[in-house]
């Protein structure tokens, strides 16, 4: 937890129930997936090469300062990409500097901002530039209905700003575009204050509500160029598009679309139990992919998998206590309730207005606990015979495990790979991985299907 965090919360005084009664756990099986992807970039040299033609074309400021903005996410090299657009703008004659573009996150402190950016690899030693964090906005603007656009005021005194980021589907809408350029440059840049103002109304034609601020901020704000990152299933970058703001509205839903496509999914349609090893903010807004899981904050958005119930075991070291998310399971442990922060969580749901990502689940008191008491309330046709899926997080899905009851329900991108081995758990409850437990059991001898 950040100092801030600390200032503002306090031990939560709730201690985790036992299961009611037992339960058979099932046998598990090693699922391999292997999702169609163009292949990976050379983002270096594609950040080089694109950049370059900017330069060429005048767009850098010679002996200037140039904030380059990065969000919270755990992009795959986004230090490697930062570091990019820092050598190259100073090829170009600039001067970089980091900014946070994150909204609320980091507790909504300047402190917690740089300490999100340093968890995800983006320091002065890394990138090569300094990271200047501020909370401080100017006003660029009102919307129609009267609601103020905001931007981050150490990048607006620059005079001269970048955005890195990774385009991808949204957890609590759908729109033209989502969580991309256009949404890092009204939301993230615009800070608590900003991001609070343009969340206001609730999602409810959130994504009009984005292009609008866009228009403020495309026609006030000094922005140079744009760093699109669209990522294969694999969380890798398969393109870099490096885009002029003008080209942003026209480019944007191309990728956005791209993006949708290559993402990743669980192995199956439908389960009793999804158990989710951790959650955080570096792996999705919302903790744990909606996209992913089927489990959705708002009814703007919908799609995935039908999963009755869902268990989070713990929080990303990531994250810094932000559990926002942590609502949209049914169980967790006690573990997990333990290291949140309720200031930086709460600040997130409060500037985002979906309440619902950070109530309390069912506090179980261990691993054990929690998967049994999804099992008691999802249960299969018989003792041993629930469906369930385990993943360490839904940025991680290349492998996963599922029960033996799921065998003959994989996808066509899935295939097992290993034999059936018990759900086990250490002598206070804690879950041993079992995609550890299904590789040391040996490979699979047939196709469950």
């Amino acid at each position: 937890m950040n100092d801030a965090g600390a200032r503002h919360s306090r031990p939560v005084a709730v201690a985790g129930i036992r299961a009611p009664a037992p339960v058979v756990f099932p046998r598990m099986i090693r699922v391999v997936q292997r999702f169609p992807t163009p292949g990976r970039c050379d983002v270096e040299a594609e950040v080089a090469r694109q950049v370059g033609a900017l330069e060429t074309a005048g767009r850098i400021p010679r002996g200037r300062r140039v904030a380059i903005a990065v969000g919270s996410r755990g992009i795959g090299a986004l230090d490697r990409i930062t570091a990019a657009v820092v050598s190259s703008l100073r090829r170009g004659g600039a001067e970089p500097v980091i900014v946070p573009a994150m909204g609320s996150h980091g507790g909504a402190t300047a402190e917690g901002q740089r300490e999100v950016l340093a968890s995800l690899g983006i320091t002065e030693a890394r990138v090569g530039a300094p990271v200047v964090s501020s909370m401080d906005v100017v006003e660029l603007g009102r919307l129609a209905d009267g609601s103020g656009v905001y931007w981050d005021r150490e990048a607006y005194e620059a005079g001269a700003a970048v955005v890195v980021c990774r385009v991808k589907p949204h957890t609590a809408f759908r729109g033209r575009v989502e969580s991309g350029l256009i949404k890092m440059a009204t939301i993230g840049l615009g800070k608590q204050r900003g991001a609070q103002s343009l969340h206001a109304p609730g999602f409810a034609g959130f994504g009009d509500r984005l292009l609008e601020a866009w228009e403020i901020v495309r026609r006030r704000a000094p922005l140079l160029f744009g760093v699109a990152v669209v990522e294969d299933a694999y969380d890798q970058p398969v393109e870099i598009a490096v885009l002029p703001p003008e080209a942003w509205r026209d480019r944007e839903p191309a990728l956005l679309d791209r993006a949708r496509r290559l993402m990743a999914r669980l192995p199956v349609r439908a389960a009793d139990v999804l158990v989710v090893q951790e959650i955080g903010k570096n792996v999705s807004g919302d903790g744990m992919d909606p996209n992913i899981t089927g489990r959705y904050p708002t009814p703007y958005a919908s799609g995935g998998p039908q999963i009755r119930k869902i268990v989070v075991l713990g929080l990303t070291p990531e994250t810094h206590g932000n559990a926002n998310g942590i609502g949209l399971a049914d169980f967790i442990t006690q573990r997990a309730l333990g290291t949140i922060d309720l200031h930086a969580t709460y600040m997130n749901a409060l500037t985002s207005t979906v309440a619902e990502t950070v109530r309390l689940p069912m506090v179980l008191a261990t691993d054990r606990d929690a998967i049994a008491a999804a099992i008691l309330t999802a249960p299969g046709p018989g003792p041993g015979q629930v469906r369930l899926v385990y993943i360490r997080n839904t940025l991680a899905l290349g492998e996963v495990a599922v029960s033996t009851s799921l065998g003959s329900a994989l996808e066509p991108h899935a295939r097992p790979a290993s034999e059936p081995a018990p759900l086990s758990f250490a002598a206070d409850g804690t879950l041993l991985p079992p995609l550890a437990a299904a590789a040391a059991a040996g490979p699979a001898r047939g196709d469950f299907r």
